[in-house]
């Protein structure tokens, strides 16, 4: 019987959306970001930089493989961290 590795823990799992940033090689036109609706484009050189939040994984392996689907050439991509708040901000 095989056996699995254990994930490291990463600390508890929440419901909070997720920010992600994906880059894809040229520039995606309008008719091909309408398959992108959650995500906003920015042309970045050659590149098209999509930016959104994420509900869970299972959104995020859903979109890799509408980039895989779609023939997207994509070159990286990584969940962004949230600015951190300044203490002095907090009421």
């Amino acid at each position: 019987m095989p056996s699995h590795l254990l994930a490291p823990d990463h600390g508890p799992m929440g419901d909070d959306p997720v920010l992600y940033q994906f880059r894809i090689n040229g520039h995606l036109g309008p008719t091909l970001l309408t398959a992108f609706p959650a995500l906003v484009s920015q042309r970045q050189g050659t590149e098209t930089v999509l930016t959104g939040l994420l509900p869970d994984t299972a959104a995020l392996y859903g979109l890799l493989a509408e980039f895989d689907a779609l023939g997207l050439d994509l070159l990286e991509f990584r969940q962004l961290r949230p600015e951190p708040t300044d203490a002095r901000e907090m009421p």
